[in-house]
């Protein structure tokens, strides 16, 4: 079998249905899954047919990742879509959606839409969606981009790191949600806020403590709980981009609880690293929220357990190597964001599963959940005739080591060099197509531009 191949049946012992995990053929003509045989009913197979046998290994829904900053154009040299969805096909996921900064010019209005599809045009070997941004006074250009097809918008209630994209204030989000209301469409919120009142002591810059106390957790609360005041006050969809603190977790039940239409992400980073981890100088562990405590990590899963967190997101967030100030190591002027794409599946999963998570937990929290926020769960998400053939095939008792020659995003510095990790994807199949098999990519891209219309909401 080789890649770029279209498959007519994928066949194994373990495909993760919502029912369970069973044998079964995925029937796939045209793009789509067309049927689900299970064990016992094997329909004749015409001569011609490109079946693909993985026996034990498991096939599973690709993953959805609806927060990667893939900066094209304007940035390339930190990120672009071939090497983003190149590293997303080698790590299973089958889809991503791409934040509105920190490309030049950020997707705030039409035309900037407009350049972004042209830029990303012919280079993606996954399917690719595209949030656009709220910034101040931009109202009028957010019914024009949701006509274009944009899923929602990201906003920032505090500076965003890049003056294109600007952060918001409570005023000026009042006529960008008059403008979303009975859209349909979801305001993402980078949700932290400058404190008058909180002057931290700036010890030295290279101690990692130094800078998480200056975006103490009451930032994050602060902004949450006013964004839940605007997603009661408008009746919007609002979520949550990268939650990393617990202690907005009551907040956050209480509003769902009394009927507020808010979602919650949190990322592979909160759940697998942590502060007391983190040496001297280390700033490709730097990303804004902070990874916090061991212990505030320790009240997220049981949360994402229970459903008070919704999806598990990478927030790939690239820059250049310089940028990230590894000489000086100072942890308050390096540029903040950490690279994860690839290995998302396996980060989750390495934790995950020694917490009695499932299969099925995690197509829920990286597969279905985020193809929900985006309005694409009628072709994505799960395994049910009628949607896209999109699987990843992957042994989650597989162990590899996080080395630099894995990686296939641009710019190779991630905090998870030398790790090991449990869960190593053996295929990825986009729309019936096979894009990568086994540490090679078809020959050219595959992957189509994921327009959300009104119907679909």
């Amino acid at each position: 079998m080789e890649v770029g191949s279209q498959l007519s049946v994928v066949r194994s012992r373990r495909v993760v249905l919502d029912s369970g995990i069973c044998l079964a053929d995925i029937i796939i003509a045209g793009g789509r899954i067309v049927d689900i045989q299970p064990e016992g009913i094997t329909a004749p197979r015409a001569p011609n047919q490109q079946i693909l046998d993985v026996g034990d290994l498991v096939v599973m829904p690709g993953v959805v990742d609806s927060h990667v900053h893939v900066n094209e154009p304007g940035r390339t040299d930190w990120e672009g879509y071939w090497t983003a969805t190149r590293a997303a096909a080698a790590g299973g996921i089958t889809t991503i959606v791409d934040m509105p900064l920190n490309s030049i010019p950020p997707t705030t209005t039409l035309e900037n839409f407009q350049t972004k599809l042209h830029a990303a045009r012919g280079k993606c070997f996954v399917d690719t969606a595209f949030w656009g941004g709220v910034i101040p006074g931009n109202q009028s250009a957010l019914r024009p981009m949701i006509e274009a097809g944009v899923p929602g918008f990201k906003c920032f209630l505090i500076h965003s790191g890049v003056d294109e994209f600007p952060h918001v204030t409570e005023t000026d989000l009042q006529p960008a949600l008059a403008q979303l209301q009975g859209t349909g469409r979801v305001l993402l919120f980078h949700a932290e806020k400058e404190l008058e009142h909180v002057t931290p002591l700036l010890n030295n810059p290279c101690d990692y403590t130094t800078f998480l106390l200056t975006r103490p957790d009451e930032m994050e609360v602060e902004a949450i709980q006013a964004v839940i005041k605007l997603c009661v006050q408008h009746r919007v969809r609002c979520h949550i981009v990268h939650l990393s603190t617990a202690e907005a977790l009551p907040i956050i039940n209480e509003a769902r609880k009394a009927g507020a239409m808010l979602t919650v992400e949190t990322t592979h980073h909160y759940l697998s690293l942590a502060a007391e981890d983190i040496p001297d100088g280390a700033t490709h562990y730097k990303c804004c929220p902070p990874i916090r405590t061991r212990n505030n990590q320790e009240q997220l899963w049981p949360a994402l357990k229970a459903g008070k967190i919704d999806m598990v997101v990478s927030d790939h967030s690239p820059c250049t190597a310089d940028l990230k100030l590894l000489q000086s190591g100072d942890f308050l002027k390096a540029w903040g964001g950490i690279s994860s794409l690839q290995f998302g599946l396996p980060l989750f999963w390495t934790s995950a599963r020694q917490r009695g998570f499932t299969l099925q937990d995690t197509v829920n929290l990286m597969c279905k959940n985020t193809a929900k926020l985006c309005g694409i769960e009628n072709r994505k998400g799960s395994l049910i005739p009628g949607k896209d053939a999109d699987l990843v095939i992957w042994d989650p008792d597989g162990e590899f080591e996080v080395r630099e020659t894995l990686i296939h995003h641009k710019n190779k510095l991630t905090p998870y060099l030398g790790c090991r990790l449990q869960g190593k994807v053996f295929a990825t199949i986009v729309r019936g197509k096979i894009v990568y098999l086994q540490g090679k990519f078809s020959d050219k891209p595959l992957g189509e531009h994921i327009l959300v219309d009104m119907a679909q909401l």
